[in-house]
C-alpha cells in the first residue's frame, strides 16, 4: 500500500471542500471522499494531479473520472448502508472504494483483463472488500440490486441491467453516443417500461461502454 502523507491528506480535504462548494450535499459522499486516497488508484507519476478536478489516464486506454463526477454519481445513488450495488466499469477502482467506504455491498464488473487484474489487487491491498468480476458490463451480473452505477457512456439503457434492478431501485448512467453524455437517474417504479422515472443531471464525458461476449468469471 502506498503512503498517504499529511500533505496528500490536506490536498484531499481541500478537494472535498471544493466539492461541497460546488453543490455536493451528501455528507456520506463527502466523508467517503475525504477518507479514500485517490492517489492510490493512479500511477505515481500522476500524484501531483491526484486531487485536482480532472480525469486522468490509467491502464488500457481508460480514465479515472473527475472527483466532481465521482461525487455527483455517488450522490445521485442516494445510498443507504448495506445496499447491494452493481458497478459497471471498475476502472481504477476509485469509485468502487468510495462506494465501499459509504457502506455499500459492492459488486463490480470490468471487461479489460489487464485493468481487472491490477485493480482487484489494489482494492484488496487497500482493504476495500468489493466483489470483483471480469466480464461484459452490458450483461451485468446475475442477481438483484438496490442500485446500479454505470461509469462509462452507454448509447442506450441496457435492458439486462434494468432487469437486474429491484423495484424501487435506482440506476445512475451517462447516456448518449459521442464524446458527451447526459447523466441520467432512472428509478424503477414498476416492472414495465412506463413505470420508470427518468431524471437528467447535466452533460459529462465518459469513455464508451462496449458491448461484447466477455465471459463473466469470479
Amino acid at each position: 500500500m502506498r503512503e498517504d502523507s499529511y500533505i496528500q491528506q490536506g490536498l484531499r480535504r481541500g478537494m472535498v471542500e471544493k466539492l461541497r462548494q460546488g453543490g455536493i450535499t451528501d455528507e456520506a459522499v463527502l466523508r467517503a471522499m475525504t477518507e479514500v486516497p485517490r492517489h492510490w488508484f493512479i500511477g505515481i507519476a500522476l500524484d501531483a494531479y491526484a486531487y485536482e478536478d480532472r480525469a486522468l489516464q490509467i491502464d488500457c486506454d481508460q480514465t479515472i473520472s473527475r472527483p466532481s463526477t465521482v461525487a455527483m454519481q455517488s450522490q445521485l445513488l442516494a445510498l443507504k448502508p448495506n445496499m447491494k450495488v452493481l458497478e459497471i466499469g471498475t476502472g481504477s477502482g476509485y469509485q468502487t472504494a468510495v462506494l465501499c467506504r459509504m457502506g455499500a455491498q459492492v459488486f463490480t464488473i470490468e471487461r479489460q483483463k489487464g485493468l481487472f487484474d491490477k485493480t482487484t489487487r489494489v482494492l484488496k491491498e487497500c482493504g476495500y472488500r468489493a466483489k470483483c468480476f471480469l466480464g461484459d458490463g452490458y450483461q451485468g451480473l446475475a442477481g438483484s440490486y438496490d442500485r446500479i452505477i454505470v461509469t462509462c457512456g452507454a448509447p442506450e439503457i441496457p435492458q439486462t441491467l434494468m432487469g437486474q434492478l429491484k423495484t424501487g431501485g435506482i440506476m445512475v448512467i451517462p447516456l448518449g453516443e459521442g464524446e458527451e453524455q447526459e447523466m441520467m437517474r432512472i428509478t424503477k417504479e414498476g416492472p414495465e417500461h412506463e413505470e420508470w422515472k427518468v431524471e437528467k443531471f447535466g452533460t459529462y464525458s465518459f469513455v464508451p461502454m462496449l458491448d461484447g461476449d466477455a465471459r463473466v468469471k469470479r
